[in-house]
């Protein structure tokens, strides 16, 4: 499918994940303190910012000085979609293209037995994971989503926390931006040597997916997030090694 002019390219860049993990983690930092926080310019963190905040990651809003002049700016993640513009174009296109697709393909229904509501949860879940080109794939019974290939892959290395948090969080966030009662239950890192499991599970419910390692729920801290993914990813490293030289 060809890719939309809204297609999601911020998180594509190293320093603007730093920037929006900085965010996700303290609300309402400015411009000066990510940059610090980044590691970069003041001036590449403002176009780097200006970017995710055009993507409807972010919001910035102005800070009371009592003072004369433009005012500084904090930064948000977007927890609502109400409160981006970009986010509620995104939520309501996708819950658009949703619907549309059922009508004209009854079976890609999200499930026969969810709401409205639910349905346009994963709507703009897939969408999202969709946009930033992960291929998600939604299992409508067990309320799970395989997502490949990983794009932050390359910079696992480098910053594995703040891959982790992030990924965790966004995919929190979008379920959060509209209403629903569909939540992120956990995640299971590196299923394979480049895709990840993510469980969904309606509110006060038990996750429905069995596996033989159990994941790890998504609001863990970032170490703990990057602990397990690191030593998922070294277990299915070990399996393919077993299988390619056998004893």
């Amino acid at each position: 499918m060809p890719r939309r002019v809204t297609d999601y390219r911020g998180l594509t860049e190293g320093s603007r994940l730093k920037l929006l993990h900085a965010i996700q983690r303290q609300p309402g930092q400015t411009l000066k303190a990510l940059a610090a926080a980044a590691e970069i310019h003041v001036n590449t963190a403002r176009d780097h910012l200006r970017v995710l905040e055009d993507e409807g990651f972010i919001t910035a809003r102005p800070i009371d000085t009592g003072r004369r002049g433009r005012p500084p700016m904090e930064y948000h993640p977007v927890e609502d979609a109400d409160h981006s513009p970009t986010a509620r174009e995104r939520a309501e296109e996708a819950g658009a293209r949703g619907q549309l697709l059922r009508r004209l393909s009854p079976e890609l229904d999200h499930g026969q037995d969810l709401s409205d509501d639910a349905r346009h949860q994963l709507d703009v879940l897939y969408e999202h994971l969709d946009d930033v080109g992960m291929e998600p794939v939604i299992d409508n019974d067990q309320l799970t989503v395989d997502v490949k290939p990983c794009i932050y892959q390359e910079l696992l290395e480098a910053d594995r926390p703040a891959v982790c948090s992030v990924h965790a969080k966004l995919v929190r966030q979008q379920l959060e931006q509209v209403d629903g009662p569909l939540k992120l239950r956990r995640l299971h890192p590196f299923t394979t040597a480049h895709s990840c499991l993510l469980v969904l599970g309606l509110e006060d419910e038990k996750p429905a997916v069995n596996a033989t390692v159990p994941g790890i729920d998504g609001h863990r801290t970032d170490a703990e997030l990057a602990e397990f993914a690191l030593a998922a990813q070294q277990r299915v490293a070990a399996e393919a090694t077993e299988t390619d030289c056998p004893v």
